[in-house]
């Protein structure tokens, strides 16, 4: 039976078996199960690729100077109206702090940074989890993964066409089934992130939680670097064609940056080496 085959064999409404059970039992990858890209105009699309590139270097550029870079260094005829769309559409979230103008609700779900001067020294100690814009050669998807931090082991991952709470509910609690639960959880402040139902699965784990402060991707580096690596090293050389072809490059190139691909920052082995000689020891 081919993949396509076993996907569409999915009822994502069974009375009695999860869809994490029943991709289990069909040995697919439940990303394969939103695999349908989002579209836009070819020129937004151009844009937007253009939008990524500049940002990963960059996650400073707000809307006015990325419109500016893309008008004046480009030559492209774009307002801050489209850009700040784009923005919005893409989930980028310059590094810097904005004014404070509103009044956040005491009751909303916000934590505390807590990765400042920890001392990372054990696999499952501390996961970071994030969601970044993927371009593709006709439309766009969203890919949402968790890198274990001491490791650098890319523990999971998913691909959808929208960013929705569910289905980043579903990936921490997959991720928790298979290699037990972290001491330490550490995202953005996104909706996905501070939502009462996945606050609710860290807590059923007793898993602390920790989140970046308000603008500051760079408390997330771990995974923002991840997500530099697989664009620049996979993504972008070869635009895939559809949501099968980026689900099948993802899944070649983790297996490859996991069991392959040597990192500086953990003794120039890969994660994999790591991850399981401290599982083992544990």
């Amino acid at each position: 039976m081919s993949t396509t085959e076993r996907r569409q064999k999915v009822v994502k409404s069974h009375p009695r078996l999860s869809l994490v059970q029943q991709c289990k039992i069909l040995s697919i990858h439940r990303s394969g199960l939103y695999y349908k890209p989002k579209s836009e105009s070819p020129l937004n699309l151009r844009l937007m690729k253009a939008i990524d590139a500049q940002f990963l270097e960059h996650p400073y550029y707000g809307v006015e100077r990325m419109t500016d870079y893309l008008s004046l260094d480009l030559g492209y005829h774009v307002n801050v109206k489209r850009i700040r769309r784009l923005y919005k559409i893409m989930g980028l979230q310059t590094i810097y702090r904005k004014p404070k103008t509103t009044i956040r609700d005491p009751q909303s779900y916000k934590f505390p940074y807590l990765l400042k001067d920890l001392e990372i020294e054990r696999s499952n100690q501390v996961w970071q989890t994030d969601i970044t814009y993927i371009p593709m050669f006709r439309g766009f998807m969203y890919m949402n993964a968790v890198i274990d931090v001491y490791s650098r082991k890319i523990l999971n991952w998913s691909i959808s066409n929208s960013m929705d709470k569910q289905w980043c509910m579903e990936l921490l609690e997959d991720t928790i089934a298979q290699y037990g639960a972290p001491e330490i959880h550490n995202s953005d402040q996104g909706v996905q992130y501070t939502s009462t139902q996945y606050i609710d699965v860290l807590k059923k784990h007793s898993i602390q939680i920790s989140m970046d402060g308000k603008g500051r991707a760079l408390d997330n580096v771990y995974i923002e670097r991840f997500w530099k690596s697989i664009k620049y090293e996979k993504i972008y050389l070869n635009p895939p064609n559809g949501g099968l072809d980026l689900y099948k490059m993802v899944r070649e190139y983790i297996e490859f940056y996991n069991t392959k691909r040597r990192h500086t920052e953990i003794g120039k082995v890969p994660p994999d080496q790591i991850y399981n000689i401290k599982k083992i020891a544990s």
